[in-house]
Formats: C-alpha cells, sequence, structure tokens
C-alpha cells in the first residue's frame, strides 16, 4: 500500500484529538476509495452517452417529423 502526507489546519487537528476512537486514517482512506469509484462510474457512464448520441439524434430527428407529419394531417381535416 502507497502511503500519502496530507495537510490540515491546527484546529482541525485539534478536534481529531477529541475523538481517538476514530480511525482518521481509515475513513480518509474509504472517502478517496469512493471518490476515485464514482469518478470511474462518471467516466464510463460519459462514454456510453457518447456512444449513444448518434441514436438519440436519430430518434429526436424521427421525432420532429413525426409530429410535423400529424400537424400537416390536422390542419388538412380542418382542426
Amino acid at each position: 500500500m502507497v502511503s500519502i502526507t496530507l495537510s490540515i489546519p491546527e484546529d482541525v487537528r485539534k478536534l481529531m484529538k477529541k475523538f481517538p476512537e476514530v480511525n482518521w486514517s481509515g475513513l480518509v482512506r474509504q472517502c478517496i476509495t469512493e471518490k476515485a469509484k464514482r469518478l470511474v462510474w462518471k467516466q464510463e457512464m460519459l462514454k456510453q452517452l457518447e456512444k449513444e448520441k448518434g441514436f438519440d439524434d436519430w430518434a429526436v430527428k424521427i421525432g420532429r417529423k413525426i409530429r410535423k407529419g400529424m400537424w400537416e394531417r390536422h390542419k388538412k381535416e380542418g382542426w
């Protein structure tokens, strides 16, 4: 496992010392791990959205054509 060093304000360090039962190193490790996993998930979702962009554009174009066709039909019928 790799070690890192963090700098925190002195007042925060004093607060941390009031709670020696907390494994601060473990807490920070867990927070970093969860954040990294969320960032990986976000990156994967953005890649997936980019792959689907072509389909989305096509679906929007078809939807507009359908609405336009329905409008034209209603207009002919006297709506």
